[in-house]
């Protein structure tokens, strides 16, 4: 990935998106502290994409087929001294 720094950033805008577009994502430094990344929508979407569905991740969990007792207890909780 390329460092660009801030002002140099603002002044080659065009340049870092395209750089982002066919080279990959590119890191914008302010007072040299690497401070955000410009990167294409679609590298964005497969970092944002969940690996598995929800439904899926619950079926592969070591719990899954276990009779467990989701019921809620109906007593009031415990006394408090105030």
């Amino acid at each position: 990935m390329e460092h660009w720094q801030l002002q140099n950033a603002k002044n080659k805008f065009s340049e870092v998106v395209e750089k982002a577009l066919n080279v990959g994502p590119q890191i914008v430094t302010r007072r040299g502290v690497e401070t955000v990344i410009v990167m294409s929508v679609a590298e964005y979407r497969k970092l944002k994409k969940p690996k598995t569905s929800l439904v899926d991740f619950f079926k592969q969990s070591p719990l899954h087929g276990l009779d467990i007792d989701f019921e809620r207890r109906k007593d009031s909780g415990r006394d408090i001294d105030l």
